[in-house]
């Protein structure tokens, strides 16, 4: 195995590890401000309490965050020396940006919310909340500026000696490709945190424990899980598709595995892409409906990837197709499901429907894994460049780092992340068995039948 598959590989892993964390804070930002503000408008206890028990685990998957960001930092220096070389002129600068949002911003007002609300009013303690969500949310643009830069670069210039220089902050800030993909990755942060918080409200009911937190939980999770499940889809994952359509027309082939140009081409919903014989094995298709999608005709012409270049093609076809497809899938899922438990929600009839609840409880992971399908289509689907158009990957890569050092490097991290993960786990089942407060009503016995709110 060569030093820059082993790489791309130690990034690969420590950026999905990573981002298992930051995807839930951010979503959960919005919900904790949401369940804040019906604090401080009824001062009801329920509210505060579970405002304080999402914060305590908000502040859980903060810390595992920070502990596992700081690293990718450092491999740019280390197996990525030659891109941080030239591209530093410009990702420098959002890096920074965002390193300023996420450790003093965010973390400094964290501490406030986690431990000054007896010093606060409540409007001040809101404050703290409101800016904590603020902090996350501008964090994560900074980064997902510094990827669309590589997605789809703007406002630079090449210098003699080979390296981008940033001749527009404005321009780096406002990139098409930038905008699109923040709505559509906030989009999926907030699905994650309101997943998450349908699963232990239904938890708690099935259980007969904390069951007004339970139905709280509920109230919020699914209301943002379909209003945000639904966004993910259109506009944002639309809009999103249709830019790349034109960009990257390439990366829109693969990810369908669509081999020849077609007028008219169909959506492929199921099939295994054979790359040898260009061609989908057992597919399963919508005819025209591809062209229609990207194009809004049903007779528009879709490239395909024999248009273009062999050494232009992502590198890695199937895996890219069958992330796409499961990303797009498990959304399908993520609103049939949540317009089954809203519909419940306003008829009354969801704190009791153990046949919604189980599924709400267990679906949990899901949003994780559609995060992470996203984003491996993105960066699958950009190869073989590091900068789309401007840097190939294997010019990017650390030529004096070997590939024994790279595995031996990869190997201590699975390590030291399999430890922290059992740390992880531990903290959050015991913060979520420990509960939000104390019971606000009667008990009801597992199994029972739980009375409407």
């Amino acid at each position: 195995m060569d030093a820059l598959l082993l790489h791309r590989i130690h990034f690969a892993f420590t950026i999905t590890y990573h981002y298992l964390f930051p995807q839930l804070t951010m979503g959960l930002a919005l919900l904790i401000v949401a369940l804040k503000t019906l604090a401080v408008t009824t001062n009801r206890p329920v509210y505060h309490d579970g405002a304080r028990f999402w914060a305590r685990v908000f502040g859980i998957n903060f810390l595992f965050g920070v502990v596992t960001g700081v690293p990718m930092e450092f491999q740019f220096g280390t197996n990525w020396s030659q891109f941080s070389r030239v591209t530093g002129g410009v990702i420098g600068q959002p890096l920074a940006m965002e390193g300023v949002f996420s450790f003093f911003l965010e973390s400094a007002f964290l501490g406030l919310f986690l431990f000054g609300e007896r010093r606060l009013s409540k409007w001040g303690h809101w404050w703290a909340g409101f800016l904590v969500f603020l902090g996350s949310w501008i964090s994560g643009f900074f980064i997902i500026v510094t990827d669309a830069w590589m997605q789809h670069p703007v406002a630079y210039t090449l210098l003699p000696d080979g390296r981008f220089e940033l001749n527009s902050f404005t321009g780096l800030l406002f990139n098409p490709w930038a905008l699109l993909q923040y709505a559509h990755n906030m989009s999926g942060a907030v699905i994650t945190g309101a997943f998450v918080m349908s699963a232990t409200g239904a938890y708690y009911l099935l259980e007969g424990r904390y069951t007004e937190y339970g139905r709280l939980f509920l109230r919020v999770g699914v209301t943002a899980g379909i209003v945000f499940s639904a966004i993910q889809i259109f506009p944002t994952g639309d809009l999103h598709g249709k830019y790349m359509a034109r960009q990257q027309p390439v990366t829109t082939a693969a990810m369908e595995a669509l081999f020849k140009s077609e007028i008219g081409a169909p959506l492929v919903i199921m099939g295994q892409p054979d790359v040898v014989h260009q061609r989908i094995d057992n597919p399963i298709v919508v005819n025209r409906l591809l062209s229609f999608l990207i194009y809004g005709t049903p007779t528009a012409e879709v490239r395909g990837l024999n248009d273009f270049p062999r050494e232009d093609w992502p590198t890695n076809i199937p895996l890219l197709y069958y992330c796409y497809h499961i990303m797009a899938g498990l959304g399908t899922w993520f609103v049939l499901l949540m317009a089954v438990a809203a519909f419940l929600l306003w008829d009354g009839r969801l704190f009791r429907a153990r046949w919604v609840l189980w599924p709400l409880m267990l679906s949990f992971p899901l949003p994780y894994i559609a995060n992470t399908a996203g984003w491996m289509t993105a960066e699958i689907g950009r190869q073989p460049w590091l900068v789309y158009g401007l840097l190939r990957t294997q010019h990017g890569s650390s030529q004096n780092v070997t590939a024994g050092n790279t595995l031996f490097t990869l190997l201590g991290f699975m390590g030291m992340y399999a430890l922290l993960s059992v740390l992880f786990v531990v903290l959050m089942f015991r913060e979520i068995d420990h509960g939000p407060g104390k019971e606000l009503g009667p008990p009801v016995e597992s199994g029972a039948p739980v009375p409407a709110a």
